[in-house]
């Protein structure tokens, strides 16, 4: 624990929580798969409007997009065809590079992933890799520097390893020299820890009170009270009542804790071990609300029993009941 922050108690929390606050909603974006492999762009286009419609931020080529099973053709593919649908709005998309364990750090493979991020007009997260998460602090911290010299603002990502083996989540030393970077606008904190994440958003008050802190906490996704904006999978499986919940924040309206509740049981039962699993539970929730054809998954890709639809359709009904914009 960085010296001077000390573990947080209930008055504390209270004295976090933010009434009324506008909320950043980034929502990642499932990529949908046909039998036998094949992207269903077409599905993928279509969950990227629902995404726009809803008032949210798409982020592609993310965990959510299973970045890390698609080659660089692939990941180009994604991104113009998420360019072409998002037209002049915002939209966040992975750096990605892929490597293994014991690999250096490539810092001009980031540079071309960041680039082609830029060319379609998106704003790059930066991804871990093996080679990024094995530096040590210092080499860390000169890493996001090196790589994001060109760009007019990007976002940091931890990552824990049970999304994935080269995830990382960074010292508190780390984090304030990222809040102490002007380009860096913020940084999704996927740790499935709320103390840690607590802690981050006392840094961030006291550091740079302007400074995004995404939630990935896809297992207190109500993190948004204490001042958390988000970047997250389980809103891939609902955008627009996610939304909703955001707006009855802002109005101040007490059913936001019961949206949030249901929100929340959807996220409890999907990223259950094993955690990457939740793509298949999304893609299992919106083939059954005809979002998508399909509820496939990547070669390889961990798989949830056909079982789990029945509970899902349970949880689909009761978000049914919810009046949507």
């Amino acid at each position: 624990m960085r010296s001077g922050m000390e573990p947080m108690n209930v008055r504390d929390l209270h004295g976090m929580v933010r009434s009324g606050r506008r909320i950043l909603g980034v929502s990642a974006v499932l990529l949908p798969f046909r039998a036998g492999g094949e992207i269903d762009f077409r599905g993928f286009e279509g969950l990227v409007e629902r995404t726009l419609a809803a008032g949210l931020v798409p982020a592609i080529n993310m965990d959510t997009g299973h970045v890390d099973r698609l080659d660089s053709e692939a990941r180009r593919k994604v991104l113009e065809r998420a360019h072409a649908v998002v037209g002049g709005n915002t939209f966040v998309a992975g750096a990605y590079v892929r490597d293994c364990a014991g690999s250096p750090f490539d810092e001009e493979a980031y540079l071309v992933s960041i680039a082609e991020v830029l060319h379609f007009g998106g704003t790059p997260i930066l991804f871990p890799s093996h080679g990024l998460s094995a530096l040590g602090d210092a080499e860390l911290v000169g890493a996001f520097e090196a790589t994001t010299r060109d760009v007019d603002g990007f976002y940091a990502f931890e990552l824990g390893k049970m999304f994935a083996p080269f995830g990382r989540i960074y010292d508190l030393s780390v984090y304030e020299a990222l809040l102490r970077m002007p380009k860096c606008l913020g940084a999704k904190h996927s740790s499935l820890s709320r103390e840690l994440e607590w802690q981050r958003l006392r840094l961030r008050d006291a550091v740079r009170p302007d400074f995004r802190v995404l939630t990935g906490n896809d297992l207190a996704i109500d993190m948004v009270v204490y001042g958390s904006d988000y970047l997250l999978g389980l809103s891939a499986f609902a955008p627009e009542h996610f939304a909703l919940r955001d707006r009855l924040w802002v109005s101040e309206d007490a059913r936001f804790y019961e949206l949030n509740d249901l929100l929340q049981y959807l996220g409890f039962f999907a990223f259950r071990a094993p955690v990457p699993a939740y793509k298949h539970s999304a893609a299992q929730f919106l083939a059954l609300r005809d979002r998508i054809e399909l509820s496939e998954a990547p070669e390889g890709a961990p798989r949830r029993p056909d079982a789990d639809v029945e509970v899902l359709a349970e949880i689909a009904a009761r978000l049914d009941e919810w009046e949507v914009q």
